[in-house]
């Protein structure tokens, strides 16, 4: 089982060379080096040129590295690609992501700008439409290297006139289509951003309702909001012993056969030892990350 840890995934403006050279340094799991919100129209080439020198120069260890391009239909998009595909990253991320067909057009773009290889996709999902089409725009993973969902909660706020407070509830439908969308078709989730860098408390209430919808990880604003979203996504030292536990007890010969089992005063399935396993290959590919 080959899992990749995408607990924090933080943006970085694209046109801040000194911003993108301080990412080296820090502990997230994942940087996304965006082109799109955090970037003025009169910076569009600033950010490409940015980046396009950041990724050469390299030093961002196991980090993964996602550019965020603008929206399909602005100007900017076709620029934004020919400077991504170029520039080799582990995924590009598209705004505003909101049907099937557009992931596959995104696909079919990417591989004639990269001489018929693909590159990861990942897409913002932040509209209506993409929250009553979720099912459909997911399947596109049967066919393309489509990887990752990232909510886009502010725009969602934004499409929909919707409160969107720390409690969220105006969203809970929407945070929890996305998730049984996404984990369908396999693809990681990835809840939207905290607004309030300096409200600490409603920034981890957050990551902890996060991880409770089933989202693999956060995207942040700030370094500062790294630490504690890895500690929360990261599974427990004691969730990690009892998952090893699980599936030891299914290994064992004694049970062969047994499709139940009672592991340390718990029953315990089939598919018990299938989140185990997977509690296992986070918690390992987590300590392999450093």
């Amino acid at each position: 089982m080959t899992i990749k840890p995408r607990r924090s995934v933080l943006y970085m403006p694209g046109a801040n060379a000194k911003v993108l050279e301080k990412a080296k340094t820090l502990a997230c799991d994942a940087i996304i080096m965006d082109m799109e919100d955090a970037v003025a129209p009169e910076m569009k080439q600033e950010a490409r040129d940015c980046i396009t020198a950041a990724l050469a120069s390299g030093g961002y260890g196991k980090r993964e590295i996602i550019i965020r391009t603008n929206g399909t239909d602005t100007e900017y998009f076709d620029d934004d690609l020919k400077c991504a595909v170029a520039a080799k990253p582990d995924a590009i991320l598209v705004p505003k992501v909101s049907s099937k067909d557009q992931v596959l057009k995104i696909d079919a773009k990417i591989r004639e700008l990269n001489g018929g290889n693909p590159i990861d996709i990942w897409a913002m999902i932040e509209t209506p439409r993409a929250i009553l089409d979720i099912f459909s725009i997911c399947s596109a993973a049967e066919t393309v290297p489509f990887k990752a969902l990232v909510m886009g909660t502010n725009d969602l706020a934004k499409e929909t006139g919707a409160l969107l407070d720390v409690e969220r509830a105006p969203f809970l439908y929407a945070l929890s289509a996305a998730v049984n969308g996404g984990k369908c078709f396999g693809l990681s989730v990835i809840d939207g951003v905290f607004n309030e860098i300096q409200n600490t408390q409603g920034f981890e209430n957050q990551c902890v309702q996060g991880k409770n919808f089933g989202f693999d990880g956060k995207t942040l604003i700030h370094p500062s909001q790294i630490e504690v979203c890895n500690n929360i996504f990261a599974p427990k030292p004691e969730e990690i012993a009892y998952a090893r536990a699980v599936v030891a007890a299914f290994a064992d010969p004694a049970n062969a056969g047994k499709g139940v089992l009672k592991v340390e005063g718990k029953m315990a399935e089939i598919l018990h030892r299938d989140m185990a396993l997977k509690t296992i290959a986070i918690a390992e590919a987590i300590a392999a990350a450093g």
